[in-house]
This record gives C-alpha cells, structure tokens and sequence, in this order.
C-alpha cells in the first residue's frame, strides 16, 4: 500500500548535486512518481545503489520543443507511404517490456522489473501512455512516457524495425501538439535525443514551464488523428 500524496517530500530541487541526483529512497507508488513529475524530478535506478531508488533533476534539462523535432527525409516518406500503422495505448505492456530488453551498447537496463510496475499502474490509472508503431501485424517499435497536466515526460523508446522507434515519436509529438500540450521532457540530452530535435535549457527556465504546464486541463485520449506529413 502507498503513501498518500501529503506523505510524499522531496528535498528543495536546488539541492540536487552536479549530476541532478536531488535525493535517494522514497517508494515507486503512483502518488510518488505523480508528485515527482509535477515538480521535475524523475526515478532513474542504478545499480551501486540495489534496491534504492534515486530520484533526479539534471541541469540542464533536456526537452523536445513541439515545433522542434527534426523528421529526416527518409522518415518523412516512409511516414507518407503508411508503412508502419500507429496506434496510442494499445500496447503499453509490449512497449515498456521492449524498452527494458538489454542493448548491446547500453550493456544492461534501467527499466527494472519494479519500474515496469509502477509505470503499469500509472497507466492502468490514466498517467503513463504509449504509441506503438506496427508492421504485418507485429510490434516493431513505440514509445512511452507520463503524461501530467500539458506536460509529457518521454521515458524510453525500442525498436525492431528501422525507423519505428523514430515514427512512434514524430506522431507522440504531433499528437502531443493537437491536444494542447505544451511541454516535452526527454529528460537528459544525449546525441541521439540530439539528433532528434532535443534541446537543453536551464532547469529554472524548465521549472518556470513545467508550473504552468502542468495546470492545463489537457488530455491524451485513445487516438491518433491522421497527420499530413
């Protein structure tokens, strides 16, 4: 049983270290991961630390602007020609299962089997969603992540077929756009979130973002409208 959202304390964010490490222990229930995202901290397990749980708030922080998401030439077409079909919510559990299988060069996963649960009931409750992208019938790529208020936090992203992982995202971010969201976090930058249009701002100016976002009455819904590529 978890804590009650008046039980849920997180340090001042000015305290997190130079790493963004704000803080470790705390519970993976839904009322501290839902109380963690509304003030731009997020879980992110190691494993010197076992079965304790850190919570992070990096700056700088690393986000996709709606209007900012680099969509290659190559991907462009194949998003035209309809080559994969795209769904939202239809497969959470396939999605967050793929994004927890070992990468060659990643050499391990932060997705534990605890993070797999918790994120499952944040979406059984309506907080953490899926677009999953399909080719013959089969799940080739998706991505997930948590959505509060006008805020989507970006988790993790697989695929199985080239470009899938990629059109999952293009059309979480148009989507994103069409229902009124107005801020993507994606966390940390990396070159290939780099590659895909992320950008770093300060964590103020995220924060100063995130507390307007997060009070917008926006929703996810279960359904992808079409988008003119």
């Amino acid at each position: 049983m978890g804590n009650s959202a008046s039980d849920v304390c997180f340090p001042p964010i000015e305290s997190a270290d130079e790493s963004g490490l704000l803080m470790i222990g705390g519970q993976l229930t839904t009322d501290w991961l839902l109380s963690a995202y509304r003030r731009g901290v997020f879980p992110w397990p190691v494993p010197e630390l076992f079965d304790l749980i850190p919570w992070w708030s990096p700056d700088p922080r690393a986000v996709v602007e709606l209007d900012g998401l680099h969509v290659s030439r190559r991907l462009r077409r194949r998003l035209r020609r309809g080559e994969f079909e795209m769904t939202c919510n239809r497969d959470f559990a396939g999605v967050i299962a793929a994004c927890a299988e070992p990468r060659d060069d990643e050499g391990g996963t932060w997705i534990t089997p605890e993070m797999i649960r918790a994120y499952t009931q944040l979406h059984i409750l309506g907080h953490a969603h899926s677009v999953e992208a399909w080719h013959d019938g089969q799940l080739v790529g998706g991505v997930y992540g948590v959505a509060v208020g006008g805020v989507f936090a970006g988790e993790s992203m697989f695929f199985r077929r080239r470009d899938a992982s990629k059109a999952a995202l293009a059309h979480l971010v148009a989507h994103l756009r069409q229902r009124g969201y107005r801020l993507i976090d994606v966390q940390q930058w990396t070159p290939h979130t780099g590659r895909l249009g992320a950008v770093e701002i300060p964590r103020r100016v995220y924060l100063a973002r995130l507390r307007q976002a997060v009070e917008l009455s926006v929703t996810f819904g279960n359904r992808l409208e079409p988008v003119a590529w």
